[in-house]
């Protein structure tokens, strides 16, 4: 049983996989008190301190609300996310999508350092990714809990979730949401509709940190694995579903017959 959970945990897709356990170890070992929180907020004297803190540019986005929270907040990191990495034209590559997080991350950071407050920005990051993942998804119906309603509404739906149960949030929540908008804006609107070119390319050096290969110890000896091919775009097939959600489905890339 134990190794059935293992092998399924380790067949995820590997950027949702590790953020999704971030969270969750991070959170569980703050809210029930095993490690101070102070290791993990942003706060700009850190970064300018010598050493500097880097570390906190992260770790900001890997603690969840308390209680529910802990068990929610990497839930929908996970889904969102994984419907970037695997099922997102938008998104060929592993690349893009760690540099979507990079970007969109920034944005949020300097959002709210700018116009609000806080340390912590995880449910910021969770509502731009449901917004970029429910941008391919014109057109199709998902369940918000328990209505129907368009994908593409479903970062809204969860804004007004925030406003019946956590109202404090939404502030975040917004720059989330105009973090991704701005993001699509530079990186697609603009180009494809205003003639201006894509600034938010994803950097070569990203593409080289992706594709290092990897040295897997073995048993029986070393190995080196070798970066995989880059994907030359994906498919995807929408459906109905859930907000907490399988409301995604995928197809995958097809293969031609004595190819």
């Amino acid at each position: 049983m134990s190794s059935e959970i293992m092998d399924a945990y380790w067949a995820a897709p590997p950027m949702a996989r590790t953020f999704a356990t971030a969270i969750l170890v991070t959170s569980i070992s703050v809210h029930f008190g095993f490690v101070s929180y102070a290791w993990f907020y942003f706060t700009e004297d850190r970064l300018l301190r010598f050493p500097p803190e880097i570390w906190r540019l992260a770790t900001n986005f890997f603690l969840s609300g308390p209680k529910l929270g802990i068990i929610m907040d990497p839930y929908f990191a996970y889904q969102y996310l994984k419907q970037l990495e695997v099922a997102s034209p938008r998104f060929p590559r592993k690349e893009d999508v760690l540099w979507y997080l990079i970007t969109v991350g920034s944005f949020i950071i300097l959002l709210n350092r700018t116009f609000l407050d806080g340390g912590f920005f995880l449910d910021g990051l969770i509502m731009a990714l449901a917004y970029t993942a429910t941008q391919d998804q014109r057109g199709v119906q998902s369940n918000f809990f328990f209505f129907t309603v368009p994908a593409q509404s479903i970062p809204y739906c969860m804004l007004l979730a925030s406003l019946l149960m956590n109202p404090m949030a939404i502030p975040l929540q917004i720059t989330g949401i105009l973090s991704a908008h701005l993001y699509d804006f530079l990186s697609r609107l603009w180009p494809e509709f205003g003639g201006g070119r894509n600034i938010l390319a994803t950097p070569g050096f990203v593409s080289y940190l992706v594709q290092t290969p990897r040295v897997l110890q073995r048993g029986y000896g070393t190995a080196i694995r070798q970066p995989s091919a880059p994907a030359s775009g994906s498919s995807t097939g929408a459906s109905t579903g859930s907000v907490l959600p399988d409301s995604w489905k995928t197809r995958g890339v097809g293969k031609r017959l004595g190819g």
